[in-house]
């Protein structure tokens, strides 16, 4: 029995209460954010794509949590637990376009969130034990787990459709500085990015992979489905989603949760990296 199927079915139409996790309070650099806990075993950052933690998000960090693992979910944008309208989805996102937080436009430069999440990788590192964390990023964070590696800590980083910076399909949210000790790191460690997109992603796009695959070399793993692989859209039609063009979250919008789908091949094949890295 894979680790998924012991997961209570919830109706992610439906806002979740996020219950079984202990919203915590975790000061870090001076700042002080909410942060959803849950499980046993090393940890695991999930970082929810915009707009926040969504009942897929909180699904996928439920499946994060069965594999074996105490789940950290930081609340970074958004209304936790909410089902993504499409109004406070646009709110979300004109908020972020300017948050000098986030660097959504312009490349080359990590968020400067991204320390943030550094210090909360450590954080739960002490809490948690384990030889390291985990972390995955998605859309609007895809690429910070790769920024958190300049953390010893992390071990294991997932990027699934990184989509900053918003004008630049060929840029990374990370300084080349950064990224060529991230690519030492890998090669020291013997540490590998696994990341993930959709052939027709309107936002994370070929050349975003094909600029990872430059940086980091052959530690960089980029896996592309097929649009064809994409689940259908919400039958809501205020979802947030409906107003997504292409496919896009390989993980949680667009997963169909069924045997012998990419999209559950793909979450399996995550939920296997942080087992292989974190779990002794």
């Amino acid at each position: 029995m894979t680790s998924h199927t012991l997961t209570p079915r919830r109706n992610i139409e439906e806002d979740d209460s996020l219950d079984d996790f202990q919203p915590r309070e975790v000061t870090l650099s001076g700042e002080t954010r909410k942060v959803h806990v849950s499980g046993s075993g090393p940890a695991v950052i999930v970082m929810a794509e915009t707009p926040g933690i969504s009942p897929r998000v909180a699904r996928f960090a439920r499946w994060v949590r069965e594999a074996g693992f105490t789940v950290w979910m930081p609340s970074l944008f958004g209304k936790d637990g909410a089902v993504p309208t499409a109004k406070e989805g646009k709110a979300v996102i004109d908020r972020l376009c300017i948050s000098k937080e986030f660097r959504a436009l312009g490349g080359n430069a990590s968020s400067p969130i991204t320390v943030w999440l550094r210090a909360l990788a450590a954080h739960a590192h002490a809490e948690c034990g384990g030889p390291g964390v985990g972390a995955i990023g998605m859309c609007t964070t895809g690429n910070f787990a790769l920024s958190m590696m300049l953390e010893k800590s992390v071990l294991a980083p997932v990027l699934a459709q990184p989509s900053l910076p918003l004008d630049e399909p060929g840029g990374v949210n990370i300084s080349t500085e950064e990224m060529e000790v991230v690519r030492q790191r890998l090669e020291k460690e013997d540490l590998s990015v696994l990341a993930y997109r959709f052939e027709g992603d309107a936002y994370c796009k070929a050349e975003r992979f094909a600029a990872y695959q430059k940086g980091l070399g052959e530690r960089f793993h980029g896996r592309v489905l097929p649009d064809s692989a994409a689940g259908p859209k919400s039958p809501r039609p205020d979802d947030f989603f409906r107003y997504i063009p292409t496919p896009h979250s390989v993980l949680t919008v667009h997963l169909v949760d069924e045997a012998g789908s990419p999209t559950a091949a793909a979450r399996d094949e995550v939920l296997a990296f942080f087992r292989r890295r974190l779990l002794p």
